[in-house]
């Protein structure tokens, strides 16, 4: 059986934890942060995880993680 590619993208977004939960980064701080709030913009530094429903996404793709 040959082996699946992983998707390259996907595998400089996400990071899987030792539980199996995947972590990802917030989208929304590179540009136009000017209209943002303060408290907002320091919310969006935080990572979060990614939800049950996108996780079976993001495992199939990335199928050696």
């Amino acid at each position: 059986m040959p082996k699946v590619k992983s998707h390259s993208g996907a595998g400089k977004r996400f990071r899987f934890t030792k539980n199996g939960k995947i972590k990802r980064a917030k989208n929304g701080a590179s540009h136009i942060l000017t209209k943002k709030e303060t408290k907002r913009k320091r919310n969006l530094k935080k990572a979060t995880y990614v939800s049950e429903t996108q996780a079976k996404t993001v495992k199939k793709i990335l199928p050696y993680s």
